[in-house]
């Protein structure tokens, strides 16, 4: 650009008594400079950015603090008390505490203490196991009917709703009820998955019929990948953060429904120590010696928090229309 022309664009414009304009000449400034990319930064990626919102969320680190804490007490009960949990005196019956039993004693002379901690693996294998075996058949079964959609989504979509329209709950009383002859964890494990995989795969459906038509799986298709190996490698992969989500979430849920079923006298065994189990045997002095009660409450209570807490950290972190500002 010449100086004339400069000139004749200053004058042509309206230009206040000593403001002045810069016109940069052509070829002075390289569009290489302004639209430079960083390439020093690391690649990231969903999981990453997850990991790194969970790091920063103060819900998310006590909720894990609290559940590496109830985890380390159901692998290791042996670290905080030496007493058989099964061992019981009637001469101490419903003693108070006293030093090497801070809890007490139930109407069966029983520690409270000890039953208290070795009912947390009991508790806490039926919450894990069952969410991992939902998270399983229900991310199948509804994986499986968003991919293919057609006649294969409507069989699956109507098997679904048939589980769905029976309450958790009462299916598995009344499951139970039929097979009372062995009792055992895996058969609570059983029943609580048979009638809880429903939400899960209706989760997995939708994230699976979202993905599927992105263009990453187009563009795989394109390049002769198969239709098995699409949903093995890309679209599942894509679709699990809405499945964690609801996996850790509703963990907490199926603790509470070990408990009400042993709560009822239809869920574990009497030898097999348990929160609900404790509950229910304590509801009968509950107007004398509350405090028997209490305890085996108080730890259902707080490991039920944690796993919510967990899965709302979890929530806020993988889906970003959730996150707060």
């Amino acid at each position: 650009m010449s100086d004339n022309t400069i000139q004749q664009a200053k004058a042509s414009s309206r230009i206040l008594p000593g403001q002045e304009r810069y016109v940069a000449p052509a070829g002075k400034v390289e569009l290489q400079d302004v639209d430079s990319v960083d390439e020093s930064m690391p690649a990231t990626n969903m999981w990453a950015d997850a990991w790194r919102t969970l790091r920063r969320n103060p819900l998310f680190i006590v909720s894990a603090i609290l559940i590496v804490c109830i985890i380390f007490v159901a692998l290791f009960p042996g670290v905080f008390t030496h007493r058989d949990p099964n061992f019981c005196q009637l001469d101490h019956s419903l003693e108070k505490s006293s030093p090497g039993h801070p809890f007490g004693y139930d109407t069966q002379g029983c520690d409270v203490f000890t039953r208290t901690v070795y009912g947390t693996r009991t508790s806490l294998s039926v919450g894990i196991l069952t969410a991992i075996l939902v998270v399983i058949f229900g991310s199948v079964i509804g994986a499986l009917g968003g991919f293919f959609g057609g006649w294969v989504d409507a069989l699956l979509s109507r098997f679904t709703d048939i589980f769905m329209a029976i309450p958790m709950l009462l299916g598995a009383i009344v499951v139970l009820q039929m097979f009372r002859t062995s009792g055992s964890i895996w058969k609570i494990v059983l029943v609580l998955t048979l009638f809880g995989w429903t939400q899960t795969s209706r989760i997995a459906r939708s994230a699976v019929m979202e993905t599927k038509n992105l263009e990453f799986n187009t563009a795989a298709t394109a390049l002769g990948s198969t239709p098995g190996r699409n949903l093995l490698r890309h679209i599942m992969p894509n679709s699990f953060a809405s499945i964690i989500v609801i996996g850790t979430t509703s963990l907490g849920s199926y603790i509470v429904s070990e408990a009400t079923l042993s709560f009822l006298g239809i869920g574990l065994p009497t030898t097999t120590v348990s929160w609900g189990g404790d509950i229910s045997n304590a509801q009968t002095i509950l107007r004398t010696d509350p405090s028997v009660l209490f305890y085996p409450s108080a730890a259902l209570a707080i490991t039920v928090l944690a796993f919510i807490m967990m899965g709302d950290a979890v929530k806020d972190a993988l889906d970003p229309k959730s996150r707060t500002a």
